[in-house]
C-alpha cells in the first residue's frame, strides 16, 4: 500500500444503491407510498396520528426485504474491505451491506430489522423480517415501534459519523441525492485534500463544484462501484 494513503476509507450510501436490489423508495414513488405522504409513514406525528398504519407499512418493508439480494455494488465493498479498513455509514435502514459481507456498517437511520419501545429506548430487538403489531410491547408495557429515524428525530450516529469521515483517508458517496440531512454534510467534514468519489447516475453537481478533489462516474452502483473498487486497488496496493 502507499505510504501516501492512510487506509480507512469512509463510504456513504443512500437509497440509490438498495434501489438496484428491488427496494422500492419514496424518491422513486414520488415521495407516496400507497397514496400516503411520506410524512404519514415516517415522522413521530404520522405516529401518533395513525400508529397501525405506520406499523403496517413498516411490516411491508421487512416483508420485502427478505425477499430481495445485495447487487454488485453491495459487493463490491466487500471485495474493497479486503485491502483497506473500509467503513459503511449508510442512509439505508435495509441490511443489504451486512449480508453481502460488510463488516463495519454504521446505519445512520436506524435498522429496519429492529424495533423499540416507545417507553424504554434502551429495549431494542432485533426481529429479523418478522412483524409487530398494535398491543406488542417491551417488558415495561411500552409499544414497540420501529427502529428508525423519522423526519425530525434526532440522528444519534451522526456525531460517530463525523468522527470517521474527519479521520478518513478517501471517501466514496455512491447512490444518494445528497439531498437528506445531516447525511449529506459528511463530505465536508472530510480532509480537504483526499480524494472524493461521486458514484450516481444523477450526481449533485453543487457538492461537486464545492469539493475539487472529487471524481464523478455518472452510473449507477452495480456498475459504477466495481470499477471504482478495481481503480482503487490497483493505484494504492
Amino acid at each position: 500500500m502507499s505510504t501516501e494513503y492512510s487506509d480507512l476509507i469512509c463510504v456513504l450510501t443512500g437509497a440509490g444503491i438498495s434501489a438496484e436490489s428491488g427496494i422500492e423508495t419514496f424518491r422513486g414513488a414520488g415521495g407516496l407510498w400507497n397514496g400516503h405522504d411520506v410524512m404519514e409513514v415516517a415522522s413521530p406525528e404520522g405516529f401518533a396520528k395513525d400508529p397501525a398504519l405506520v406499523i403496517d407499512f413498516y411490516n411491508q418493508r421487512r416483508k420485502q426485504l427478505a425477499e430481495v439480494e445485495p447487487n454488485a455494488g453491495h459487493y463490491a465493498l466487500v471485495k474493497l474491505q479486503e485491502y483497506f479498513n473500509v467503513i459503511v455509514v449508510t442512509q439505508n435502514v435495509d441490511d443489504l451491506h451486512e449480508r453481502a459481507g460488510s463488516n463495519q456498517v454504521l446505519h445512520l437511520h436506524g435498522e429496519l430489522r429492529k424495533v423499540k419501545s416507545v417507553l424504554d429506548p434502551s429495549y431494542v430487538k432485533d426481529i429479523e423480517y418478522g412483524e409487530i403489531q398494535i398491543g406488542d410491547t417491551c417488558p415495561k408495557g411500552g409499544q414497540l415501534r420501529p427502529d428508525v429515524v423519522w423526519f425530525g428525530e434526532p440522528v444519534p450516529a451522526f456525531d460517530v459519523a463525523n468522527k470517521i469521515a474527519e479521520e478518513c483517508a478517501a471517501f466514496i458517496v455512491v447512490g444518494t441525492s445528497l439531498a437528506v440531512y445531516p447525511a449529506a454534510s459528511l463530505m465536508y467534514f472530510a480532509p480537504n485534500d483526499i480524494p472524493q468519489f461521486l458514484v450516481d447516475p444523477n450526481p449533485a453537481m453543487d457538492h461537486v463544484r464545492q469539493l475539487r478533489n472529487m471524481k464523478v462516474y455518472k452510473e449507477n452502483a452495480s456498475t459504477g462501484l466495481p470499477k471504482l473498487v478495481d481503480e482503487l486497488i490497483g493505484k494504492y496496493t
